[in-house]
């Protein structure tokens, strides 16, 4: 569910014209809606109703300090994956004890950063990485709370590029080695293990790969506590999708979700952590664009958008599918045609969709990128010097420009010319 409707016949956001937003920030821009991200963050609260627990929203989504802003007010944590998004973390007022630390590249610096400025814990995925965070630690005279993620095995069934629990992903250690490795933590004065993390992916539309690893972790739990580690907390990752198209194939709900938390670990009275993005702000997101041309082609027909692969590039990079809409309502019944729909970035990979019917539609009209939230304006880039565009929030009758589009100077002045020129 979003809060993107159609109200006398054009798209509102909660409730403000994205026309009217339009018209005062320019296009393109991405717009995100307050209830919807509050809504999707309850569900998840409301799904581990009944276990200690702390949702920590992976910011690496969308990670906008407005956005930030708005969950931790709900009391969210927050996952990050650098020292950036920690930096990020606590300007948009998250305490440290409710940000946990993942990622398969920390830096010593990055590990200070955190040890100094507080932190929850941080999911180790490497012997180096755990030897390098304990050398940290001693030298701050500090010991760094730590779970060690395990990779389970588990085949997601989603997209190659963001599946992250199989034998051959670069995440985590192999499960069978997690004797071995919590064995070598606790030997170690700088750390202090609290528990067992576990991600397998991105995207997933089944609950059966969750089942399968939490399973794992399950007996895992068990037999490190046998050999005398106080397991306590168990991060179980995030990786639950969202239906980026309108038909009935919908993915698990965030309380089918809990339930199976509650039955494959709920007995181990451990403290759960999840770590949410995409059902997060996924589906409060869109990008707004405007059609600068109808060409015609060989055999098909293009319509030209002023967005590109730079604004949204999950088309490009994942083949990824994102329902597009006019903002003003089409009538019922009316007639459409295929188009190619692309940007004006000089690729051929800036395609957002082949052969999509869409209603008839004119030069200057908008439409709307729908399930644009998550690793949307986070992936972005300046390539071909266009700039970033800019973010919105929609707060019921209200909205604010949350990131303004920088001008073509301030991106060039950032350029330095060396002296010999």
């Amino acid at each position: 569910m979003d809060h993107f409707l159609y109200r006398n016949g054009e798209l509102y956001a909660e409730d403000v014209p994205v026309a009217e937003i339009a018209a005062q920030v320019g296009t393109p821009f991405y717009c995100y809606s307050t209830a919807t991200l509050s809504r999707h963050f309850r569900l998840f609260d409301e799904a581990l109703a009944g276990t200690e627990h702390l949702i920590c929203y992976a910011m690496k989504a969308a990670s906008n300090l407005a956005i930030l802003k708005t969950l931790a007010e709900l009391g969210a944590g927050m996952d990050v994956v650098s020292g950036g998004e920690y930096a990020r973390a606590k300007a948009a007022g998250v305490p440290g004890e409710r940000i946990v630390f993942s990622g398969v590249g920390k830096t010593r610096d990055e590990m200070r950063m955190a040890l100094e400025g507080g932190i929850r814990q941080f999911n180790v995925e490497s012997e180096p990485e755990m030897a390098a965070l304990n050398e940290v630690a001693l030298s701050l005279g500090m010991r760094a709370p730590i779970t060690v993620r395990v990779n389970p095995d588990v085949d997601a069934k989603t997209h190659a590029k963001i599946a992250t629990g199989k034998s051959e992903n670069k995440f985590g250690i192999p499960i069978a080695r997690a004797r071995e490795v919590y064995a070598e933590a606790a030997a170690m004065p700088g750390l202090e293990v609290v528990g067992i993390d576990v991600h397998i992916g991105s995207q997933l539309t089944e609950l059966e790969p969750f089942r399968l690893a939490y399973e794992k972790v399950a007996d895992l739990t068990e037999a490190l506590r046998a050999d005398g580690h106080d397991i306590r907390r168990l991060d179980l990752g995030g990786g639950l999708g969202i239906p980026y198209t309108r038909s009935n194939e919908a993915p698990p709900l965030p309380m089918d979700y809990g339930q199976l938390i509650k039955e494959t670990v709920g007995h181990l009275g451990c403290e759960i952590e999840i770590e949410p993005g995409r059902l997060v702000v996924g589906n409060a997101g869109i990008l707004v664009s405007e059609v600068i041309y109808l060409k015609a082609g060989e055999g098909r027909d293009f319509l030209i958008l002023d967005a590109a692969m730079n604004d949204l590039i999950r088309p490009a990079m994942y083949d990824a599918y994102h329902d597009i809409v006019p903002v003003r309502e089409p009538q019922p019944g009316a007639e459409q045609a295929a188009y190619d729909i692309v940007g004006p970035v000089c690729e051929s990979g800036d395609t957002f969709a082949k052969a999509r019917m869409m209603p008839g539609l004119a030069q200057g009209d908008l439409v709307a990128f729908r399930s644009a939230g998550a690793y949307g304006a986070v992936m972005a880039s300046e390539y071909n010097t266009r700039p970033l565009v800019p973010e919105v929030l929609v707060h019921e009758h209200q909205f604010a420009v949350i990131r303004a589009r920088p001008t073509f100077d301030e991106i060039i002045n950032r350029d330095t010319i060396p002296e010999w020129l």
